[in-house]
């Protein structure tokens, strides 16, 4: 599980056993510990069901600093960090040869701390030219 901080292309992640909305929250209230109190919190995200479950619902209510923006359905490309795990899989993932869930693991969360160290954010760029 990731979040991405768009102003820097920073990415914090969680290794999880099961996505379901105790693991989305406890991942929330990561979040909220990381990002200084007086800031918002604008979380951009599919409407998986660990997302729109009425555990997590009740959740965002009471911590209304969080400000959710949901995906169109299919259009998971205007989530940021779905970009950077597009990055992930061509990098690291489709070429990888991992011993055990443990190496993969592991292997993934060295290649976000690479990423930490050398983040910026995306910059989206669409010239609408055809290709001839």
């Amino acid at each position: 599980m990731a979040a991405m901080d768009v102003a820097t292309g920073k990415v914090h992640a969680r290794d999880i056993r099961r996505n379901d909305s105790v693991t989305f929250i406890s991942f929330l209230e990561e979040i909220d510990q990381r990002i200084e109190d007086d800031l918002d919190i604008h979380i951009v995200m599919d409407n998986g069901s660990s997302h729109t479950s009425k555990a997590t619902r009740a959740w965002l209510a009471e911590h209304p600093r969080f400000v959710v923006h949901h995906t169109p359905v299919h259009a998971s490309w205007l989530n940021q960090v779905e970009a950077f795990f597009s990055i992930l899989t061509r990098k690291l993932l489709r070429r990888g040869d991992f011993a055990s869930r443990d190496d993969l693991v592991e292997k993934i969360l060295n290649f976000i701390e690479h990423h930490r160290a050398t983040a910026s954010p995306f910059k989206w760029v669409y010239d609408a030219k055809v290709a001839s």
